[in-house]
């Protein structure tokens, strides 16, 4: 049996990592500024997160949610309050996908209402519900149109107001920032407004923070930078460093059922104990300061460069599109230079690095990026 393709794939097999470095099974070092699609949060193989989740493991890997489980109360408070939203309940499931699919039938069961608007380029997964919502038709089957999802473009605040003022919207779904699409931001402005909009018209505001949270863009979640709360957020990549988890925070107005929302391996003990460890890590090493700080280094040293054509995003999501010429720039930056990096279809450079990235880092990518550009 072989696997099913799913990526093109590099003839390239890390093996061994260490924060922000990589080691290749030949033994060749990278410097990781990708993160494995924003994951790791907290660089690799952390000590204190190695520490935590091998002593969870020798207590008691797994019991499912029939029983009490201390830790994802721990995790729960713990969220709460690094990132704002303290009032709000959490459940806690597998990954980003199933996190959009709990928010959205959440939302739909609030309302009693069936339809949800969402936005041009955006990409909330590839699960049933959560592909219904992304505007990408390549990875959306025929199964998976749902004629109940409106799509508008981004920052577009009078066709948003358009759609809802029919009141048949259970939600509109938003990304802090757009990643797969090539780091779009929706504008303060536009979020503010949008919350109005919501408000007025009895529907709920679902905050997609699964690439764009925990810390990444120098704020907890990408839409605080403009004051708003969403009544729904989700969350996944950087939760854990890697081990699986989603969660989905909901606001206190949102009334919970039994069986509305359920899960087999959500919330394990070692997904918990992942998760804690994370949060450990991101307030004693000040990490979210860390992002916007060295997100700053990032942009001064390559905003202004001639491969450059724009510079997106905030602290450490952030998207380079290329001027034309520069479409084999990011292989070799990978083969000539040794530095992982995303990318949005051949025009775009994504770098999602580790929160814990050094400003030496940063100038040392930028040096990299100056001897293949100038």
């Amino acid at each position: 049996m072989d696997l099913f393709k799913v990526y093109k794939l590099w003839d390239i097999e890390p093996v061994r990592g260490l924060d922000t470095t990589l080691w290749d099974k030949d033994g060749v070092e990278y410097t990781d500024l990708y993160g494995g699609h924003a994951v790791i949060s907290i660089g690799h193989c952390h000590p204190h997160y190695v520490k935590v989740v091998s002593e969870q493991l020798q207590r008691l890997g797994f019991y499912s949610n029939a029983v009490q489980n201390s830790l994802q109360k721990e995790l729960a408070k713990r969220l709460g309050r690094v990132s704002g939203y303290d009032d709000y309940s959490l459940f806690l499931c597998n990954s980003g996908a199933e996190a959009n699919e709990n928010a959205l039938k959440l939302a739909s069961f609030t309302t009693g209402r069936a339809r949800v608007l969402a936005f041009s380029k955006a990409f909330h997964g590839r699960t049933s519900g959560a592909v219904g919502v992304t505007d990408n038709p390549k990875i959306r089957s025929p199964f998976n149109a749902n004629p109940l999802v409106s799509f508008v473009a981004l920052n577009d605040a009078a066709a948003v107001e358009r759609e809802l003022e029919s009141r048949e919207y259970a939600a509109v779904i938003i990304e802090g920032i757009q990643g797969v699409s090539g780091i779009h931001e929706p504008t303060d402005a536009f979020l503010q407004e949008l919350r109005r909009l919501c408000d007025r018209t009895g529907t709920l505001l679902i905050a997609d923070e699964i690439q764009s949270g925990y810390g990444r863009t120098g704020q907890f979640y990408a839409h605080q930078h403009s004051g708003v709360h969403a009544d729904i957020i989700t969350s996944a990549k950087g939760m854990a460093n890697g081990f699986p988890i989603g969660g989905v925070l909901i606001s206190p107005n949102i009334p919970a059922e039994y069986g509305m929302l359920g899960t087999t391996f959500g919330g394990n003990h070692l997904a918990c104990s992942a998760a804690i460890a994370v949060l450990d890590v991101i307030e004693s090493e000040h990490l979210v300061e860390n992002a916007a700080r060295v997100g700053e280094v990032f942009r001064s040293g390559l905003e202004g460069s001639k491969a450059v054509k724009e510079y997106r995003g905030r602290g450490l999501m952030i998207g380079l599109e290329l001027q034309p010429g520069y479409e084999t720039l990011r292989d070799r930056l990978l083969f000539e230079k040794h530095f992982f990096t995303g990318a949005a279809g051949a025009s775009v450079i994504r770098l999602l690095p580790s929160l814990t990235v050094s400003a030496e880092t940063a100038n040392r990518f930028i040096q990299a990026w100056n001897s293949l550009t100038n």
